[in-house]
Order: C-alpha cells, then structure tokens, then sequence
C-alpha cells in the first residue's frame, strides 16, 4: 500500500557499460589467459591498453579492491558486477607501478577514477596489458550486446549493453 502512495523506486534494469579503459578492444576469447577466454570469470570484453588510467564503466559502488590493485570489482545500479583486471599476471607484481583512487564502498559515476598504472612497468614485469572487464555475475543477466567497435575511448564508448533479469 505505502508503495502505491510514495513510489517505490525502479530498479534499473538495462545499462549501458562504457569503456574504462582508452585503447584497442579485444574479444573475450582472445585473452591469451584460459581464465578469460573460456569464460571462467564471466562474459565480457578486454582492452589493449593505450594509457595508464582505469575509469568507472557504470554508476555504482566499489565492492572489491584487490589489495595490489591490479583489479578491482564493481556493482552497477542495476546489479550487475564488473570486474576489470589490468594485464595478466599483474598479482605478481604485488601493487608496483598501481594507484588506487577509490576505497571499497565508495560510490562512483561513469568516467570517475579509479586507478592508474605505469603502462610500461606492466608491459616490462606482467604476461601481458590486455585487460579483461567481465559481468562475474552472468547467471543473473538476461541478455549481454557486445558493441561492434575496434576502439576505446575511457568514459565515452559503450561496449556492453546489458539487460538485468
């Protein structure tokens, strides 16, 4: 009853998910980590990365900041959660060449951010810079559109258009 006088608010469902990264798309199959390629994670999408600068793909909340900061994880409004995670092999490098930006709990817009990298250092001490962004919570998706693009540009192009079940 209360809903019906105040409004209950609406839940986004559908979501576009922007690059975080600026630099070359690469298909999720082509990560050169059987992890990614085979979906372990998750659906989604990689970088190849042109710069040293992660950006929020969606408004959402910070949910997990690996403590070398080589991935860190978001919850979209509409539920869904991302995670991106610069290079391959980046633990190893145990938090060299990263800056974090954000804390755990912290709210954030699309284009705010996140954290920065010496791109160089990664190319020198990890397997590789491709940086897979995957939904980790793919049984709760619906539908997930991958847009036909061969660039990124951080907090401007839509890669994922994704639709919450």
């Amino acid at each position: 009853m209360f809903n019906k006088l105040f409004g209950k608010k609406e839940v986004k469902k559908e979501e576009t998910i922007v690059a975080p990264l600026t630099g070359k798309i690469v298909s999720i199959e082509e990560v050169p980590d059987p992890t990614f390629s085979q979906k372990m994670m998750g659906d989604g999408i990689a970088i190849e990365p042109t710069e040293g600068v992660v950006v929020s793909p969606v408004d959402g909340e910070i949910v997990q900041f690996f403590h070398t900061k080589h991935a860190i994880g978001i919850q979209s409004e509409s539920g869904a959660e991302i995670l991106i995670h610069v290079g391959l092999e980046t633990v190893n490098m145990n938090g060299e060449g990263f800056e974090g930006h954000v804390n755990v709990g912290d709210k954030v817009k699309a284009g705010d951010k996140l954290l920065t990298f010496n791109l160089d250092l990664i190319k020198e001490k990890a397997a590789s810079t491709v940086t897979p962004i995957v939904i980790t919570n793919g049984d709760a998706v619906e539908s997930l559109d991958k847009r036909a693009a061969s660039e990124a540009t951080k907090g401007a192009t839509s890669l994922l258009q994704i639709k919450m079940k």
